[in-house]
């Protein structure tokens, strides 16, 4: 309410002094209390049917509660509020040891339009009671509110748990074998682990198959490429940025990748491409688990275990100085370096497997499967894009190929290799039949391969033989007399 601007004609004044007056009257008849309170917050007037109220507010009398200050005498009051920044509340529920009252607040203004006070009014008694089906309505909203707000967060949490667990990374390789009893030990502690290897390797797989294998597993996996970020945003990424930090920031701020995995793991892939005057910020997190928004003054406190990644030379880019070297010695505690495709080609078949089993699934297809001499055709290939390369590959050729098993003809069209490069022998090693040999052929061959080396291992010994195969001694005894040429018996 602001009194009547005095270069208004004197009719002009009499008439807006008059409607004031008027709404000031009949806001006080129609509201069931109503109180002014000036500029210091203490109340001058109150209205009759605001004297009610007093009794339970503690007071016997108007002269004891009109000169104190609002706050003082009216609990969870927002007068002070009002007039303290020029804004009214038109609606509110108020509730102290009085009741609970629906009121509205509005601010009293001089003709320059400094606020001068306050008007505070009781619209309504108890509206718990006369408002049930509107504090019904409001009650299932909030409901619904506080629902959606917690589904939303259970979801945003079940997008950031890593998918993969160590059996996820396909092969039982030497090179795989050890690969995987690396990633348990790195499970197993906290420390800061460095995955090294080509691109497409499956570094960010292992990276979620590490964090599952420790006590973090329900907590979350937060993964960025720093190389898909642009330097400019890559602060802000990372450390998050305070309200209003700069313009165009978001009101309520925003979390950085630190504090998105918050008791869980954070995996900094493609690690190399970091600018240098990032990773003087990185080393002080990754030294005093703390994190400082862009923009803000109070520093957050982290506990956060790092997975970093790269397919670059570490060791060089800090010899050339592109890369720091404390920063290098804080990351590099268990390193572990990821194999190429091309060093564990005994892999090959089932990765393929695997892989268009996941094609087949993904893109709706008929399952496929690979013939021998597709699977040479394979490994005479380098595979520069690694793992990565032969999905690729295998994906093409489902799509254009009808027929549910792909030979070396489906392949030629899609990929040259040096068919004069020798097929290696860990693709078709002593186990592999040769072609044209029948599986049973097969199977007897390396039932007496096996049988041999036990008898071998054991001295002779039939009994410690048979157990170390896994069969019972008459078992032993039979397959000794069908194999060709028998084996002699030596005494047992």
């Amino acid at each position: 309410m602001t009194l009547p601007a005095s270069h208004l004609p004197r009719s002009a004044e009499a008439v807006l002094e008059l409607a004031a007056r008027t709404m000031f009257d009949t806001l006080a008849q129609a509201a069931q209390g109503m109180l002014v309170v000036d500029r210091r917050h203490r109340i001058v007037w109150i209205s009759e049917g605001y004297k009610r109220f007093l009794p339970a507010l503690g007071f016997e009398r108007e002269d004891q509660f009109v000169g104190k200050r609002v706050e003082d005498v009216v609990p969870n009051t927002l007068l002070a509020q009002v007039i303290d920044t020029g804004q009214p509340i038109l609606l509110d529920l108020l509730t102290n040891k009085a009741g609970t009252f629906l009121v509205s607040r509005l601010p009293l203004r001089d003709e320059l339009g400094q606020v001068i006070g306050a008007l505070g009014l009781v619209l309504l008694d108890h509206p718990e009671t006369t408002m049930q089906p509107l504090m019904t309505k409001f009650s299932r909203l909030t409901e619904e509110l506080a629902d959606a707000r917690r589904q939303l967060a259970a979801e945003q949490g079940r997008r950031r748990r890593a998918k993969h667990t160590i059996a996820s990374y396909v092969g039982s390789s030497p090179s795989v074998l050890e690969l995987k009893r690396l990633a348990r030990r790195a499970a197993a502690s906290d420390a800061t682990v460095l995955l090294l290897g080509e691109t497409g390797t499956g570094k960010e797989l292992l990276a979620q198959a590490i964090h599952n294998a420790g006590p973090r597993a329900a907590r979350p996996f937060v993964g960025v490429n720093i190389a898909a970020v642009p330097d400019t945003l890559l602060e802000a990424e990372f450390f998050g940025v305070a309200p209003g930090a700069y313009t165009g920031a978001e009101r309520k701020g925003r979390p950085g990748k630190f504090q998105l995995a918050e008791g869980g793991t954070l995996f900094l892939d493609e690690i190399g491409d970091m600018p240098l005057p990032l990773q003087a910020k990185l080393l002080r997190v990754l030294q005093e688990q703390e994190v400082e928004p862009l923009g803000s003054n109070t520093v957050v406190a982290l506990d956060v275990r790092v997975i970093a990644a790269t397919s670059r030379d570490l060791p060089a880019m800090v010899a050339a100085g592109q890369f720091r070297a404390d920063l290098y010695y804080r990351l590099h505690v268990l390193p572990i370096r990821v194999p190429a495709l091309r060093e564990r080609l005994d892999d090959l078949d089932a990765l393929a497997e695997h892989l268009l089993d996941d094609i087949a699934r993904r893109d709706g297809l008929p399952p496929r499967s690979l013939a021998a001499d597709a699977l040479d055709w394979l490994a005479r290939h380098d595979w520069p894009g690694n793992i990565r390369e032969l999905r690729n590959l295998l994906e093409q050729a489902s799509l254009v190929s009808d027929e549910r098993l792909l030979g070396a003809r489906h392949l030629r069209p899609l990929l040259a290799v040096d068919e004069s490069r020798p097929l290696p022998t860990t693709v078709r090693g002593p186990d592999t039949p040769a072609d044209g040999q029948s599986l049973p052929a097969a199977v007897a061959a390396l039932e007496q391969r096996l049988i041999t080396e036990a008898l071998q291992a054991t001295g002779g010994n039939k009994l410690a033989a048979a157990r170390r195969l896994g069969i019972a001694r008459a078992t032993l005894y039979e397959k000794l007399s069908t194999l060709n040429p028998p084996l002699t018996r030596s005494p047992s």
